[in-house]
């Protein structure tokens, strides 16, 4: 059968030219969309007179059948057809005749698809707004759980500080709080219509843009025509946005990984979310935060893939931007399935707090403190740091922490010791001194999370007024 824009040519595709140039294999997952995208397209041509109202709703009549067969599964696209748009409009035609092929009048390929993109990235920055959403609701209520949980905090995976866990888990709220802002803005750029761009510089119809754009939900259209239809900077924008979701799950992966090992010890990943191995009965495998950090090496990849193809083509469209899609719809499938884990991953982790208060109690973490007591003695820093690095290391030769030593032993260090440094030297003591904004004392990350849950309140608030009914 000829294709639909084949009255030009005097020879069939070649077979193979069909397979590597059609998209209808990945691109067919925008099926919902352009019909969605045509229905308010038709309904525009009928309003603006270019269409007659009677072959109007007939079109339309036919496009919720095709729908309707799609959805439920008996409708076989073609790679001969090569894309979506070509694929459903020829299902349309068999469906009520040759008006169908009215539908395309006033419109091109090219801002079609653009608009197809808008609208499936539209709804799925949304949901995966939500899901961000259920993920940090999920930490908040484990760092409530925590506040009295004390933790080695850690530089350069060595023992630095103690820190309330709480408070650890409340720096991952903040990270993908940043990155829901991010998701929640780039809305902006991508509820935006190219729809009636035509190929590139618009068309000849008296069409009516705006009308369109309401109602398909969009805030405005696309004020240049060869800019509506060659822009892939939203999904760009995307891409940026959910790789820096994947590097946020990836270190909270790596840090569930090494929390669950002997090792450390400090948590306990239920079961659900574990597996085991074929040969060592004992094992119980963290592969969900494994696989997401395995992951993320491909959230990027499409990141950088896009960029590529984007970095040196003319305007307006060009063939090369069929590679915009798989990158996407991959990305959109990966962080969906990281999400949906991670929250009831989260939500259900057991935390040893013996363990962790024990790690606390058998480590120097608390040595600034000593230092800090010194100097508001009067004792220059520098010097202090020096007198506190020797005490650390006359621990070590002799097999001590710090609260193991005695007075005597302090003084002879320095003679600015008292007894007071055994009040200093406790781990809550350490804590709660950091009661500075942001700091780890008790006080700070229960005003923290105060804070988290009323952003988490205005985020939710968001995904419900834009979720598209």
């Amino acid at each position: 059968m000829s294709k639909l824009w084949g009255g030009r040519f005097t020879k069939q595709t070649n077979k193979l030219v069909e397979e590597y140039t059609a998209s209808i294999g990945f691109d067919k997952a925008l099926a919902e969309e352009d019909i969605q995208g045509s229905l308010a397209h038709v309904t525009m041509l009928g309003r603006c007179g270019i269409v007659p109202q009677e072959d109007v709703d007939t079109i339309k009549e036919g496009l919720h059948k095709v729908l309707a067969r799609i959805r439920e599964g008996s409708i076989e696209f073609s790679v001969s057809d090569e894309d979506i748009h070509m694929n459903i409009e020829k299902h349309l035609i068999e469906e009520v005749g040759a008006v169908g092929g009215k539908l395309h009048t006033g419109r091109s390929r090219n801002d079609q698809v653009a608009t197809d993109m808008h609208l499936y990235l539209r709804n799925r920055v949304v949901s995966l707004t939500g899901m961000l959403h259920a993920l940090q609701e999920a930490l908040v209520i484990q760092a409530r759980d925590n506040l009295d949980t004390i933790v080695p905090g850690y530089t350069h995976l060595q023992r630095a500080q103690p820190i309330l866990f709480a408070h650890h888990l409340m720096a991952y709220v903040s990270m993908f709080q940043r990155d829901a802002e991010r998701l929640m803005d780039s809305y902006k750029r991508i509820n935006i219509l190219p729809l009636g761009a035509g190929a590139l510089a618009g068309t000849t119809f008296p069409i009516d843009r705006h009308f369109v754009a309401e109602q398909l939900g969009f805030d405005g259209v696309y004020e240049n025509s060869l800019d509506a239809v060659s822009d892939r900077d939203f999904i760009v924008e995307f891409l940026a946005g959910a790789s820096l979701i994947m590097t946020h799950l990836s270190r909270l992966s790596e840090e569930l990984v090494l929390w669950s090992s002997n090792e450390f010890n400090f948590i306990e990943l239920d079961d659900a979310f574990c597996t085991g191995s074929s040969i060592m009965p004992q094992k119980k495998n963290p592969d969900v935060p494994e696989l997401v950090r395995g992951k993320t090496g491909r959230v990027y990849g499409n990141l950088i893939g896009l960029l590529t193809v984007l970095k040196s083509l003319p305007l307006a469209y060009n063939k090369d931007m069929q590679e915009d899609k798989e990158g996407m719809f991959d990305t959109v499938a990966t962080l969906e399935g990281a999400l949906q884990l991670f929250a009831p991953m989260i939500a259900t982790m057991k935390v040893k707090k013996d363990v962790m208060r024990q790690a606390v109690n058998q480590d120097f973490s608390n040595a600034t403190d000593i230092a800090d007591f010194l100097v508001n003695k009067g004792l220059p820093f520098r010097q202090a740091h020096e007198v506190i690095g020797k005490t650390v290391l006359y621990c070590i030769q002799n097999g001590k922490y710090l609260l193991d030593l005695s007075l005597e032993e302090f003084q002879q260090f320095s003679e600015l010791f008292d007894e007071r440094i055994y009040d200093v030297l406790q781990p809550e003591a350490v804590v709660n001194a950091r009661n500075v904004y942001g700091g780890t004392a008790t006080a700070q990350v229960q005003a923290a999370i105060e804070r988290s849950e009323a952003r988490l309140q205005a985020t939710s608030q968001w995904v419900d007024e834009h979720v598209q009914v």
